[in-house]
């Protein structure tokens, strides 16, 4: 039970104020759309995206089962935090 709480407390905060968000957000403020629509739309479009990151995930944690994936998540983080603030520097300079 503690092992779902994690995964869906740390997607929730991930997918807050993302892309995602901000389109459906427009979406539903088309006064066109029907926001039901909209609602459940978005909703299989995260549900289709997730089930093909669990399924990447479980190829490449056979793949590759000798590196640890948590290390190599961890280290893609830092790389995209790393390019947004070199890339925040250069928009300020």
């Amino acid at each position: 039970m503690m092992s779902l709480l994690t995964v869906a407390i740390t997607i929730f905060l991930a997918e807050l104020g993302d892309k995602t968000q901000i389109a459906t957000v427009l979406f539903a403020s088309d006064e066109n759309q029907n926001p039901w629509l909209v609602f459940i739309a978005s909703s299989l479009a995260l549900t289709a995206a997730s089930g093909i990151a669990v399924l990447l995930g479980r190829t490449a944690e056979r793949l590759l089962s000798a590196l640890p994936l948590n290390l190599i998540a961890g280290a893609g983080f830092v790389l995209i935090g790393t390019v947004m603030i070199i890339s925040f520097f250069r928009q300020t300079a």
